[in-house]
């Protein structure tokens, strides 16, 4: 599965000033106390289970890094720890050459944020001058050829701290999961599917992406030694979905084979260490095994666990992306472009024939199986939407935020989204470099997206609505 706990080193610093203690500009007093107020606000708003701060309180008595003779001191301990992520606190002035020599050092995603210079003495004396050191600290990291994000010089309880740090979290989390990506592909491409072709040498030298893949004959089999050997848990697992959904359009034998795709996947996922998953679904699978996946894929999105469906790579990878952007809190789905509204001009049906979440349901409208697929619309709200797609040696992610809208009833699993200037979009699709298959998820991602390419050179990002 997607990994979306986070280690992040905290690297406040101050100004090397050579000689006796200041008592003016520089004085490190007001240093440390706003280190001291950084440290205490993001611990208490920001860690949690999935997150855990790192600091430097071992380095000397005021817990600030000064100068460049100790980035190899802290660069043991956060290797120790293991850290993610760096986020450079600049406590007054700072040190440019401390800074640049860690982020160097460590070769992680870097933020750099510093507060505001809040005190002014009678007499004109500053003591911190924060923001002229946060000019230097950006060019030394650029310098450097160092990929950061930045936090805009504010108050930490301002809102652009709080935005700027979910974010950079969301970031390391997608930065970290990209880069260690295996995909387990069940299954050879769809024969007609010409849309989801890939490069799988390509993925691998430029991102380090794997592909692992499974033939039909191992599924198959896998399929059919758990359906003979594994009754008892097959009977529960369809007891615990007729709880949940109408299963009335199918017998009770073939929804314990639908059944055995969910234990099937979670075989793969152990034994090829999958990140996630693609797999052959609606043709071979039903001709091996007498059922068909997408009921698994619906019950495996809530345990955390991400099928794509058509054996779409591309689509994995998006699914990755918008899941480790949210940090696991709640499944992507994956709502092809299929239909425009008839009502609505810039409205769009994003579906697909049944893998959807069931947590994902809108509230009142009845789960069910049409065609032995799941069934139902999605809640309503903001959503993120995107793809991952390769044209020609280049690599592009697609991304915006959309809103549901109302539409007419239909089957599968979909929502109804509302895409200003939907043609314009229809005419990015048909002309290409990307394909009518898309992700999405719950919430606003759109510049969490594009964050995220700024730390990937090889990956542009493209505006939904440019």
């Amino acid at each position: 599965m997607l990994d979306y706990k986070l280690k992040i080193g905290l690297v406040p610093e101050r100004r090397f000033l050579p000689g006796p203690k200041r008592t003016g500009i520089f004085n490190p007093d007001y240093a440390v106390a706003n280190k001291n107020k950084a440290l205490a606000y993001i611990r208490e708003n920001f860690a949690d289970a999935d997150t855990e701060f790192f600091d430097l309180e071992f380095l000397n008595e005021e817990g600030l890094l000064s100068h460049v003779d100790q980035c190899e001191k802290v660069a043991a301990y956060f290797r120790e720890k293991e850290i993610d992520a760096l986020f450079i606190i600049n406590c007054n002035f700072g040190n440019e050459e401390a800074a640049g020599k860690i982020a160097q050092r460590m070769g992680k995603p870097v933020l750099l944020w510093g507060p505001r210079d809040r005190v002014f003495d009678a007499d004109g004396t500053r003591y911190t001058d924060t923001q002229c050191g946060l000019f230097a600290i950006g060019t030394q990291l650029n310098r450097h050829g160092i990929r950061f994000s930045y936090i805009e010089n504010c108050d930490i309880e301002d809102k652009a701290f709080s935005e700027g740090l979910n974010k950079f979290l969301s970031v390391a989390c997608m930065l970290k999961n990209f880069r260690k990506l295996r995909i387990v592909q069940v299954g050879s491409r769809v024969r007609p599917f010409n849309s989801v072709m890939i490069n799988e040498m390509e993925l691998m030298e430029k991102f380090g992406i794997e592909v692992v893949p499974v033939n039909m004959a191992e599924a198959a089999d896998k399929l059919n030694r758990i359906y003979k050997e594994d009754r008892k848990k097959l009977e529960a697992e369809a007891l615990k979905i007729r709880e949940k959904i109408d299963t009335s359009s199918v017998d009770d034998e073939l929804l314990i084979k639908m059944a055995a795709f969910i234990f099937m996947y979670k075989e793969f996922e152990i034994d090829h260490k999958a990140s996630l998953m693609s797999t052959e679904c609606w043709t071979s699978m039903n001709l091996a095994f007498g059922a068909m996946p997408c009921l698994a894929m619906s019950v495996l999105a809530d345990l955390g666990l991400h099928v794509l469906c058509e054996s779409d790579i591309y689509g994995a990878v998006t699914a990755a992306l918008l899941s480790s952007a949210a940090r696991g809190k709640v499944p992507p789905i994956f709502g092809e472009f299929t239909s425009r509204n008839p009502g609505n001009d810039n409205s769009e049906l994003l579906w697909h024939c049944g893998p959807f979440a069931l947590s994902l349901k809108k509230e009142g409208v009845k789960a069910r199986l049409f065609n032995a697929r799941p069934s139902w619309q999605l809640k309503d709200g903001d959503y993120t939407l995107a793809r991952f797609q390769a044209a020609r040696g280049k690599y592009y992610l697609l991304g915006g935020n959309i809103k549901t809208t109302d539409g007419p009833e239909t089957f599968g699993t979909y929502i109804w989204a509302e895409i200003p200037g939907l043609t314009k979009v229809e005419r990015k699709l048909v002309e290409g470099p990307y394909i009518h298959h898309v992700s999405e998820i719950c919430g606003s991602y759109a510049d969490t997206l594009k964050e995220f390419c700024r730390f990937v050179p090889e990956l542009e990002f493209d505006d939904l609505y440019n």
